[in-house]
């Protein structure tokens, strides 16, 4: 049995409404709010008393997902600071595919975005770039040229 598809990517964050406007504004659309509890709760992450709200956000085309989640108990916890830097090991980054690599960064400041570095050519083929958004969150942004 091989993989069918990656169903979501999952992030938990401290502002849902914060989380879900920024990547509302990137372009991702607002699948569904639920509040997720209970012994499959338990079961799944290996907690005991999870209430956790979550989000789901689904890329246009939706093939793509993700999952936003508001743990009310357990409490999250910190992972550390939140401007760590890109090399970090773990999960570092979601990265999307834009139209207008200028246009998007100016539309995610508003909700608390900033560039890592700048926006870079690769080549004569894509504009790069990588931002930092709510809760630490770093997206990447790529723009195909020509």
């Amino acid at each position: 049995m091989a993989i069918q598809r990656m169903d979501n990517v999952g992030i938990v964050v401290e502002d849902l409404d914060a989380a879900i406007a920024y990547f509302v504004e990137l372009g991702m659309e607002l699948e569904g709010r639920a509040r997720v509890e209970g012994l499959v709760a338990d079961q799944c992450t290996g907690l005991d008393g999870v209430s956790c709200d979550i989000a789901m956000v689904r890329t246009p085309d939706g093939h793509s997902r993700l999952e936003l989640a508001k743990y009310r108990s357990p409490a999250a916890t910190g992972a550390g600071p939140r401007d760590q830097p890109h090399n970090i090991l773990g999960t570092h980054r979601v990265m999307f595919a834009v139209d207008d690599i200028k246009d998007t960064v100016a539309r995610l400041r508003p909700h608390g975005a900033e560039l890592l570095g700048e926006i870079a050519q690769f080549e004569d083929s894509y504009l790069l770039c990588y931002v930092r958004g709510p809760e630490g969150i770093i997206v990447g942004l790529a723009e195909q040229l020509g």
